[in-house]
């Protein structure tokens, strides 16, 4: 399970304290973006605040594809516990019932009562009695485990004489259940992708006779770069699943997992033109040739 902690300041400001910890997935804008549009609340008044175990009983952290589909549904349900607690507040004010209060565009109102000025998050807080103003915890339990589903197909084109291997197409079908921000889910796709990419085509640890690493630097182990990569063709399908109240399904492995097998499969059906009938990675530029020239040899 993960918590997350929804404060609404005097000055009206809204703090959102999550469970999960962004290491750059962009948690932080999608969340942010989150707990502007249900409160009603211009994003530059949303104060995002990770990291600080002061403020929360416990956090999951990040990974596992779940920071969206469990720390966000925590939130999801702490803002949604802070609008509740924001009725009660504006009714024992307004001198009514919790259920008579509406809550829209950031401000409670009873419309029984149309000619008193409705309260604005500002005004909740001063009237909650809590040091720093009205804070509230959510927290959430996934009853079962969701994934995403997808496909990737890869187009590879390889350099006999050299053994290289480039890309000349790279298309994703995803389906991360509901897309919270399409930008932040295309940049984990690519980010994904490349690190998938990597470990298919180069990443590869060795050592010497004595146990050193002899590939410990990025002069001896081969990355990826921007310019190893065609333009990707990534689209997604949204199927929300019903396990969280976001209908989110994650995101964060799904590049990974599918370029290994999609780049892989490319270049193995590519080789097989050729005669070599099984490769393994990493498909460096040398074993790709030596692939080449064994199978050429045996064919001879």
């Amino acid at each position: 399970k993960d918590i997350a902690r929804i404060t609404a300041r005097p000055d009206g400001q809204i703090v959102v304290t999550p469970g999960l910890m962004s290491v750059g997935q962009g948690h932080e804008t999608a969340l942010a973006r989150m707990a502007s549009q249900r409160l009603g609340v211009d994003i530059d008044d949303i104060i995002y605040q990770q990291g600080d175990t002061d403020l929360l009983p416990s956090g999951r952290g990040s990974g596992g594809s779940a920071a969206t589909v469990i720390g966000g549904a925590a939130v999801h349900v702490a803002l949604n516990e802070f609008v509740a607690a924001g009725k009660g507040i504006a009714a024992g004010v307004l001198g009514c019932d919790a259920d008579q209060i509406t809550f829209d565009a950031g401000l409670f109102s009873n419309p029984a009562e149309p000619a008193r000025p409705p309260m604005s998050w500002a005004d909740i807080a001063s009237h909650s009695n809590e040091a720093g103003g009205m804070s509230v915890l959510g927290e959430f339990l996934p009853p079962d485990v969701t994934y995403p589903n997808g496909c990737h197909i890869c187009e590879v084109e390889i350099d006999p004489a050299t053994g290289k291997v480039s890309f000349a197409d790279y298309v994703v079908v995803e389906d991360v259940g509901t897309v919270l921000n399409a930008d932040l889910v295309e940049g984990q796709m690519h980010g994904g992708i490349a690190q998938g990419v990597g470990q298919a085509l180069g990443e590869i640890l060795h050592f010497d006779e004595s146990g050193q690493l002899i590939t410990g630097s990025f002069m001896d182990y081969q990355m990826p770069i921007a310019a190893d990569f065609p333009n990707f063709r990534i689209s997604t399908i949204a199927v929300p699943t019903k396990i969280n109240p976001l209908g989110a399904k994650g995101v964060g492995e799904a590049g990974t997992v599918g370029a290994l097998a999609a780049t892989m499969n490319a270049i193995v059906d590519a080789m097989a033109c050729a005669g070599v009938a099984a490769f393994e990675m990493p498909a460096t530029p040398h074993r790709v040739w030596q692939a080449l020239q064994d199978a050429k040899k045996s064919a001879s």
